[in-house]
Order: structure tokens, then sequence, then C-alpha cells
């Protein structure tokens, strides 16, 4: 089995189509969604993961892409700014995945964007705002 988290952008002509539905049914995935902001007359977004063999879950993501759904891996709306960054480790007590973590050997904090599911906990916690989630238009960056 394989399961990854995806960024979907809906075009605003899907926002009343069962297409998660038609997805799971044809495809024979299991979904998880994380986040979702779908309005029907508007462009909508959605973190999905996804599970499945993985030649389903490739059918799948082809099966939305024909619907106009732009896809992208959870990891390109994470970034962390290495330069602000000071290794403080507050991130990686509060990240539910352990994506954000400690190597012990020289305790530099690591980041597994594989692990990641795009909750922005650590933004929330990191005290020089090293840590940005980016969901669209839409940046969530605090203190």
């Amino acid at each position: 089995m394989n399961t990854k988290i995806y960024v979907l952008h809906f075009p605003k002509e899907t926002g009343d189509k069962p297409i998660i539905c038609e997805l799971v049914k044809k495809y024979d995935v299991d979904f998880n969604i994380l986040k979702a902001t779908i309005l029907p007359g508007n462009d909508g977004l959605m973190v999905l993961e996804l599970t499945g063999h993985r030649s389903n879950v490739k059918k799948a993501l082809e099966f939305l892409q024909n619907y106009g759904v732009k896809i992208e891996p959870i990891s390109t709306i994470i970034r962390r700014d290495d330069s602000h960054c000071i290794q403080c480790g507050a991130c990686t007590g509060i990240c539910p995945t352990h994506a954000l973590y400690l190597d012990r050997t020289d305790m530099s904090v690591l980041f597994d964007p594989d692990k990641c599911t795009g909750c922005g906990l650590c933004v929330a916690v990191c005290p020089v705002r090293a840590m940005e989630v980016a969901l669209g238009q839409d940046i969530v960056s605090e203190a």
C-alpha cells in the first residue's frame, strides 16, 4: 500500500461534482480529507491523503487531472527558511507526525516532507517564523 498527501486545486467548474466519491469507487483508493475549501462557483482547495496500490493511486491522480484539478505533493507547500531557523527544536515537540525531528548526532532540526500533513502547528510555535505553509494564495506564517 502506498500513502501520500497531495494538495488539490479544483477549478470552479468542478465545485458541485462528487469527484472524490467517483475516485474512490473507480480506483479502489482510501482517502482522508485533511483540509478543504470547496464551494460551488469558486475555485477549491483540498489537502488529501490517498492510500492504495501505487498503480491505483497513479490512475486516481490522472482521473483528477482529467477534471482539470492541479495536483501538488504536500512537500511543495511547506517551507523552512534555514537562514532564520535557530535550531531551537520547538517545532519537533509539536509535530504530530514527526516530520520535524532532532538529529541527535549534531542536535540539528531535520524535516522529512514525506511525513508532513501540512497541519501548520510548526508555524504557530516557531519563535523566529522560519516555518511557512503556503496553501494557494493563503500563506500561514505566525509567531
